[in-house]
């Protein structure tokens, strides 16, 4: 019988402290994640600055906690995972000071992981049977990419965003009609209340490029959907702009998600990111996926929004084929999917 392994991880790339034990990859023995919202809420975004401070506020406490959950010390663990990026340069910097430190402290290998591979790999923590190669959609604050996973750690690309990221255009209409921060979770639930065929928002398309994605126009539209209505004194109904603008989008990612599935012949997708959190979208994918018979996966909420435990589990495959990182591991704010 194989040794079983088992993985200390940190995830600090923006707004949520977390850290995790998992076992195997697909084992969650603990699962902490400290949330700044409040804090930001204030401001209506992440502040990076306040974020960098409250990580080194958080990230010890959390740490223990994860272990303690766990029924470990620091010793019983094979070896140390962080996110070094992509995300808020000071807030990685905090996440993987603290692993290296561990590291060498303990005496255990350090591992670095990308943030959307540990979103990609969330997907393995609950569906046991899941493995490569499969397409993913990835879709959070900052990224929206259409990915092949070929394999545990290795990726190929056929789309990104052009501009702004889904998630990056929840929270600023969510933050244009009122609803404020965090935009995601505000525009799912108000738009269970409103009209989704009430106003007819475009879906760009990127000429050349099939599986891109671009919300920018999107965005655009909106606002000046709602500077048209107050220069009119027209009533804008915050339930039917929310339901549209989210159609609009779902509709986008769910045509690309379709198309890549009818082209590659996959026959497994699976959702990863904060915005796969989204009702809207999960309900949309799920049904896409049943009528061209494809196997569909996605995770809990929990697992969608920045968590530790997805990085263990990333980090499981990267340490099983020898993907061990130096002290010299640095924060990569900019960091592309499939560079180490």
């Amino acid at each position: 019988m194989e040794k079983d392994i088992k993985i200390l991880a940190i995830e600090t790339s923006c707004d949520e402290t977390a850290a995790a034990v998992v076992l195997n990859g697909r084992e969650v023995l603990s699962n902490v994640i400290s949330s700044q919202i409040k804090l930001h809420t204030i401001y209506g975004g992440v502040v990076p600055e306040l974020a960098s401070r409250k990580h080194t506020e958080n990230i010890n406490p959390v740490i223990r906690q994860a272990l303690s959950e766990a029924g470990m010390t620091l010793s019983d663990v094979d070896a140390i995972a962080v996110t070094y990026g992509p995300g808020l340069v000071g807030a990685l910097l905090v996440g993987v000071s603290e692993a290296k430190a561990i590291a060498w402290a303990a005496h255990k290998p350090i591992i670095g992981v990308h943030h959307i591979e540990g979103h990609i790999s969330a997907n393995f923590i609950e569906n046991k049977d899941l493995e490569p190669p499969f397409l993913c959609l990835v879709v959070s604050g900052g990224h929206s990419h259409l990915v092949k996973v070929v394999g545990y750690g290795e990726f190929e690309i056929l789309g990104r965003t052009r501009d702004d990221a889904a998630g990056e255009a929840f929270d600023k209409v969510a933050r244009a009609i009122g609803l404020g921060y965090p935009g995601g979770p505000k525009i799912d639930a108000v738009s269970k209340t409103g009209n989704a065929d009430a106003i007819e928002f475009p879906r760009a398309k990127v000429a050349g490029a099939e599986y891109d994605f671009s919300f920018s126009g999107l965005k655009s539209a909106v606002l000046n959907y709602l500077n048209s209505c107050e220069m009119k004194g027209e009533k804008i109904v915050t339930e039917d702009v929310a339901a549209s603008f989210q159609k609009a989008v779902v509709d986008v990612l769910v045509e690309h998600s379709v198309h890549a599935i009818r082209e590659t012949g996959f026959k497994k997708f699976a959702l990863a990111g904060g915005v796969a959190s989204n009702s809207a979208l999960r309900t949309a994918m799920e049904e896409a996926c049943k009528k061209e018979g494809v196997a569909f996966y996605r995770p809990s909420p929990i697992l969608c929004t920045d968590n530790a435990a997805m990085i263990g589990a990333a980090a499981y495959y990267e340490f099983i084929k020898g993907n061990v990182s130096g002290y010299d591991l640095n924060a990569v704010p900019a960091l592309k999917l499939g560079e180490r």
